[in-house]
């Protein structure tokens, strides 16, 4: 489809793969974390507030019982203040006090109706602000793990998995414990100051005019440390995703580490970034914790200048006593939303290092999936042509060199060479998990480029070494290669690939449920599974890679007869080290050094005596046959 943006290239992303990469000896291993620059705090806040405005009900309902609280907050100063001036001392005798009780009596009444309802609504805005961040982080989950799903494969090689983990969990649950916190704390200050200037410029403008002079110090104030701070939260949430990643690694990898003996060795790491952890962490909570204190003093500070100014301004009969007291609780109604802002400093900062990351992951360019509309993989035939394909994880260290070649509909193409020859990346790239920097993949004569994402892999199915099982049962695994199958569908699937002759003797049978990664069946059973799914898939393209390498003689004469089952009628690429296994392939193309040094049947290779030849020869010492 011309004019369709093709996925980056490994080139151009520029990264090394992790695991496996490009095959068995391929360059792997994982690059050292970049250093994650913050991003502006502006966009970050203006995302955050678009998915907090996807909840417009909560949303407003919130914000009208705040302006409501805020309404009630502010008018009970004015009240206390009328009834203050509702006590005077007679003129020139101290004596007795002149007092309107029953408008006192009125208006103390009011005032705790102003309280009660107070009450009741900040317990309703507890329940909106909890219902608000619960719903946002759910719609925030709900796009990054719709990203995850749809991004490249050399995404989650340059990122670790504890890493991406940490984003879904804690960064998650970060900016979920911030909104309820402060989402209501942002709306009461703004409604706050702005509700309580207004009504302190109507009852004295020079007094506010001293109250206000607090206001730059304030600001000064939580600009300076807000601007230090930051650092050490966006770099505490890189460490909790190293230290998440550590975790997950040792874990599934408990076995390795024990064989080993490098239980030591994780440990150290571990404390290592525990320990960084731990010196970013108090830093950290420093710089968080000194912002209240700070603005406590410049508080302090105001309602001292407003007391001496009014107290001036009572003796010269500008104003009245309860005007003074008024003034007092609005001068604190002002400052407060402020201090307590700034109080939440520390969750503040750290929900946008956490919302930061999230949107790191939701900014990657998903797999493009545009192409030809019209294409129907039902209706493919399996022709593969492989024209000058060039490849490189990394610039300059090329991984295929000009590979080509073709498998016609229904051949058996067996792909071999030795360790880091380029077999898997070709067939990473027929998949199109990765792009090619050069050259073109063409299936039944169109290039992959132009079918659209979902509909090739449609018509591929791929068996691998690695076998993945979910933790479901064994029919679900099975039914993953095609959802919509019928139980029919299903068991001829388990029965074609060898599945029911085991699944006989497990409690539940097909129901029975399976442990994390299939732990409780064997490695050729866990295999016998993933040739059930592909047989369900009934694909037109078999990708085998290395599908019976890890298991013993007998389960592989299992595999084999459920594998050429399998294979029947459909092109079937294989990657193997066993040569025994390929001897009845119609076309062996030997890989070296990323190329296709030789091609031919498993004959006409023994008989030219080259790089086939010697692999041969290395596996049944000297004996070709």
């Amino acid at each position: 489809m011309s004019g369709q943006r093709p996925a980056p290239t490994a080139r151009e992303m520029g990264f090394r793969p992790m695991g496996r990469g490009p095959g068995r000896g391929g360059p792997g291993g994982p690059l050292g974390r970049p250093v994650e620059k913050p991003k502006e705090m502006k966009k970050t806040l203006f995302r955050l507030f678009r998915y907090i405005g996807g909840s417009k009900k909560l949303f407003f309902s919130l914000l009208l019982v705040m302006l409501l609280i805020t309404a009630l907050s502010l008018a009970a100063p004015t009240l206390q203040g009328m009834a203050i001036d509702l006590i005077t001392p007679p003129e020139g005798d101290f004596s007795g006090w002149n007092i309107d009780f029953g408008r006192l009596l009125e208006l103390l009444g009011i005032m705790g109706c102003c309280y009660g309802l107070s009450a009741a609504l900040s317990y309703l805005q507890g329940i909106l602000s909890a219902k608000l961040s619960l719903q946002t982080v759910r719609d925030m989950r709900r796009d990054l793990f719709g990203r995850l799903v749809h991004l490249p494969i050399p995404f989650f090689d340059r990122h670790r998995h504890g890493d991406i983990l940490s984003r879904t969990t804690n960064d998650a649950e970060n900016v979920a414990h911030t909104i309820a916190q402060s989402i209501a704390s942002l709306f009461s200050a703004i409604l706050t100051v702005t509700g309580a200037l207004v009504i302190m410029l109507i009852k004295s403008p020079l007094l506010t005019a001293v109250a206000v002079v607090t206001v730059p110090m304030s600001m000064f104030v939580t600009f300076w440390v807000s601007k230090r701070v930051r650092k050490f939260f966006v770099r505490q949430q890189q460490l909790l995703g190293e230290l998440n990643g550590q975790i997950e690694e040792t874990v599934t990898g408990f076995r390795t580490v024990t064989a080993y003996s490098r239980e030591d060795t994780v440990v150290e790491q571990f404390s290592k970034t525990s320990t960084e952890l731990r010196r970013i962490g108090i830093r950290a909570q420093i710089f968080g914790g000194i912002m209240g204190p700070l603005m406590n003093v410049i508080g302090n500070f105001g309602y001292l200048l407003i007391a001496a100014a009014g107290g001036w301004l009572a003796l010269e009969d500008v104003i009245t006593i309860g005007t003074i007291q008024a003034f007092l609780l609005y001068s604190k109604q002002f400052t407060r939303p402020v201090n307590e802002i700034a109080q939440q400093a520390t969750s503040i900062l750290t929900a946008i290092a956490g919302a930061e990351r999230i949107f790191e992951v939701m900014d990657t360019p998903p797999e493009p999936l545009e192409g030809r509309e019209d294409f129907d993989p039902e209706k493919m035939v399996g022709k593969i042509e492989f024209r000058d394909v060039h490849f490189s994880y990394i610039p300059e260290e090329p991984v295929l060199r000009g590979v080509s070649f073709t498998a016609l509909p229904g051949q058996k193409i067996a792909i071999v060479g030795a360790t880091g020859s380029g077999k898997t990346t070709a067939l990473n790239l027929l998949t199109r998990f990765y792009e090619p920097d050069a050259g073109g993949i063409y299936l039944d004569g169109e290039n992959i480029r132009d079918i659209p994402l979902e509909k090739l892999r449609a018509g591929i199915a791929v068996v691998l070494q690695d076998t993945v099982i979910f933790s479901t049962t064994v029919g679900e695994n099975i039914r993953y290669g095609r959802e919509n199958a019928t139980e029919a569908e299903l068991l001829s699937a388990a029965d074609a690939a060898e599945v029911l002759s085991f699944t006989a003797n497990l409690p539940q049978g097909m129901d029975t449920p399976l442990s994390e990664a299939g732990s409780n069946l064997s490695q050729g059973q866990r295999q016998l599974i993933a040739i059930a799914r592909a047989c369900l898939a009934d694909p037109r393209i078999l990708v085998l890679d290395e599908a019976t390498s890890s298991v013993d003689t007998r389960t592989e004469m299992n595999i084999q007869t459920a594998m050429t089952r399998l294979m029947e009628n459909r092109t079937s690429l294989i990657i193997a080290h066993r040569l025994s296994t390929i001897r009845d392939a119609d076309k062996i193309l030997v890989m070296e050094g990323g190329v296709i040094a030789e091609e031919g049947t498993h004959q006409e290779l023994l008989a030219r005596k080259g790089c086939y030849y010697r692999l041969y020869q290395s596996q049944f010492e000297g004996y070709a046959t």
